[in-house]
Parts: C-alpha cells; structure tokens; sequence
C-alpha cells in the first residue's frame, strides 16, 4: 500500500503513527476532576501543536492519557519528555495546590506530575484498532476529541 500524499521533513518521507501512553505520578485519580482533565487536553494539544506533532485521538482515563500520535522525527525518548515536560509545567501552574505537602492537601510534594516511564509502540498497520481503543477511555468523549492534523 503506497501513501499519495507522505509527510516530508527536510532530511525524511514519511510517518511513525505510535500509541502512547503517560501515567500520573503515584496513580493519583486527578482526570477524574473535570477542570484539571481540561486544562490537560489543552496543554496536550498546545504541545502537539508547539512540537509540530501530528495527532489523531486523545482519550483520557482517570489517572492515565493515551495518544495516536506521529513523533515526527523525533525519538521516542524526545517526544515524551518534551510532552510531558510541557504539560506538566503548565498544569502544576495553573493548579499549585497539587505541588502542596502531603499534609495540606497536595498530591505530588517535591516531585513531578508524570511517572517517569511511558508506553510507546507503533500502530501498525491497524491505525483504526488502536483510534477505537483511545476511544474507549474513560474520558474519551467525541465532544472533547477532535480530529486534527497540523499543517507545515
């Protein structure tokens, strides 16, 4: 099956559609508060567009995110720090009281917002299997989803 139209980069053709996955720090539940799932989705998507990262599905569960994303010519490694790095920056900001002691009602004192490691493997050929699975998160919702590709 030969792609009409690759996606060109100034040293590459082509794309690398992966699913990826990012947990919060601790499993705390902290999507299942609508304001801060939001505000996440927005950051995610601000990043994606930042970082010139296609995507197609983000589906959230309450204390995870899961992605169908191209990393462009990024590495694996790249792509999720500069992700999470983003997100997480700007979600600690905007919501200071999870960076509280423990005591006072925080969540994550003295460390950060996601868990260290990442799932990250390719879609394959069955790009649809894997939408349909983002799609069965938790917060998944089409009215929160849109499909959108970013244009060079």
């Amino acid at each position: 099956m030969r792609k009409e139209n690759p996606t060109r980069y100034t040293s590459a053709v082509g794309e690398a559609w992966m699913h990826t996955t990012f947990k919060i720090k601790y499993c705390h539940k902290i999507f299942d508060i609508t304001e801060i799932r939001i505000e996440a989705e927005k950051l995610l998507k601000e990043a994606l567009e930042f970082y010139k990262i296609n995507y197609k599905k983000i589906g959230f569960d309450d204390n995870h995110v899961h992605c169908i994303i191209d990393i462009n010519n990024y590495s694996r490694p790249e792509v999720a720090k500069k992700l999470k790095g983003y997100t997480a920056r700007k979600l600690l900001q905007k919501f200071p009281w999870m960076k509280k002691p423990k005591q006072l009602g925080g969540l994550f004192w003295n460390s950060g917002l996601w868990n260290p490691s990442y799932y990250m493997d390719s879609v394959g050929k069955d790009i649809n299997f894997m939408e349909s699975y983002v799609m069965k998160q938790k917060y998944a919702r089409e009215h929160f989803i849109q499909n959108k590709l970013i244009s060079y």
